[in-house]
């Protein structure tokens, strides 16, 4: 048998990454595979989040990891990228906690933050002992927040807040919320507050019955008149600009991560051929699956590359919205598309929990929605190229 090429070596990272991305890829890598592989399935199937690991996740420097100053890493987009990758190989939930923890509810404070807001929670938050969550989705406002209806009304020194926030990641187990409300209904000026776990009238939700990204903790938030001090306000920000800025940023993680899916995919599905044997032989020697790999390893690798470049206009300032839309779009359908054909190289054993195949095609599921669906995206390239908006 000729020698053979893991993806990493297929991808060429080597001359690619720092030595500091070498090391946090590594030992992200080393982590998952020791700590969160060995429970991932009983935690999928019993709807539960690994919360004991996340003083380990915070002690590999992961929350808030490609900040600045606050108790953050500080480390670099793709060394960020890098470690949502491996995270997600494990599962997008995994991933989703990280994401929303560092690039929604972390970076909204560093960015729009008071000094007195980024002291009080940016190094709590990275050192895992304050879980935060990002409430600007509502039930009946999605791809289109600004139709949002929740409220937030002056009264004296405070304001007080009324609304409902649906499909909210670490909602169940937040500490702190950034939640976005509406402060003039006429203008529809944005405005983002910091709301504490056990204001009156604040509480989470369950979503019941879910049948994607299951180890992960997903909830509404309710607020009913909740009083919330003029101090808890971000005063560097107005409009949907601050919100829409925070999205961006979590996109290129979740862009990323969902790579970490489709290796993990297409490495079940390369060892499982080698090993199945139909019709005279190891499936791996059939040119029908032999395409398959290849069509995945193809498009796996230009999303990786992609991926490391726009990571370093990121890090330059450079990186324009609708970059993040495409890379977004781009990965996010090559993960969906490659846990889709290892489960056909799988045949009816790609159902089982043990291959894990079929749980990140259930998990992608979702990744191709939020952050942005794809038809949304897609919009936003077309106007990106056109200059004309169809939406």
């Amino acid at each position: 048998m000729n020698a053979r090429l893991d993806l990493d070596e297929l991808i060429g990272w080597q001359s690619l990454l720092t030595e500091d991305e070498k090391t946090i890829h590594r030992n992200v890598k080393r982590f998952v595979r020791s700590r969160c592989m060995p429970r991932i399935v009983e935690d999928f199937e019993n709807h539960t989040f690994p919360k004991e690991l996340i003083g380990e996740l915070a002690d590999l420097g992961l929350l808030g990891a490609n900040l600045e100053g606050y108790g953050c890493a500080g480390i670099s987009s793709v060394g960020y990228g890098l470690a949502c990758q491996e995270l997600e190989a494990c599962d997008s939930g995994l991933r989703s906690f990280i994401s929303v923890q560092t690039s929604l509810a972390m970076y909204a404070i560093h960015a729009f933050g008071s000094e007195e807001q980024k002291n009080n929670y940016l190094p709590r938050m990275a050192a895992g002992k304050c879980i935060g969550c990002f409430g600007l989705t509502e039930p009946n406002a999605g791809s289109n927040p600004g139709q949002m209806t929740t409220r937030a009304v002056k009264d004296g020194d405070s304001w007080v807040l009324s609304g409902e926030k649906m499909w909210i990641t670490n909602a169940q187990i937040a500490d702190v919320a950034v939640v976005w409300a509406q402060t003039s209904a006429e203008s529809k000026d944005v405005t983002g507050f910091i709301l504490d776990k056990g204001m009156q009238g604040f509480k989470a939700t369950d979503i019941p019955h879910k049948l994607s990204l299951r180890a992960s903790y997903t909830g509404g938030l309710s607020m009913m008149d909740v009083r919330v001090p003029d101090k808890n306000r971000l005063p560097n920000v107005h409009g949907m600009r601050g919100p829409l800025s925070c999205l961006t940023s979590a996109r290129y993680g979740v862009a990323f991560g969902v790579l970490g899916a489709a290796r993990a995919c297409l490495e079940t599905a390369v060892e499982y051929a080698r090993e199945r044997k139909q019709l005279g032989g190891p499936i791996a020697r059939k040119q029908l699956v032999q395409v398959k790999l290849a069509d995945m390893a193809n498009e796996i690798t230009k999303g990786s590359l992609l991926a490391v470049h726009y990571g370093r206009l990121k890090d330059e300032g450079k990186l324009l919205p609708a970059q993040v839309s495409l890379l977004k779009r781009n990965n996010c359908k090559i993960a969906l598309d490659a846990a889709r054909a290892a489960r056909n190289i799988l045949g009816a054993n790609g159902i089982t929990g043990e291959h894990h195949v079929m749980r990140h095609a259930m998990n992608l599921e979702s990744t191709f929605t939020y952050e942005g669906t794809d038809d949304v995206h897609a919009l936003v390239i077309g106007e990106a190229l056109t200059g004309e908006r169809a939406y």
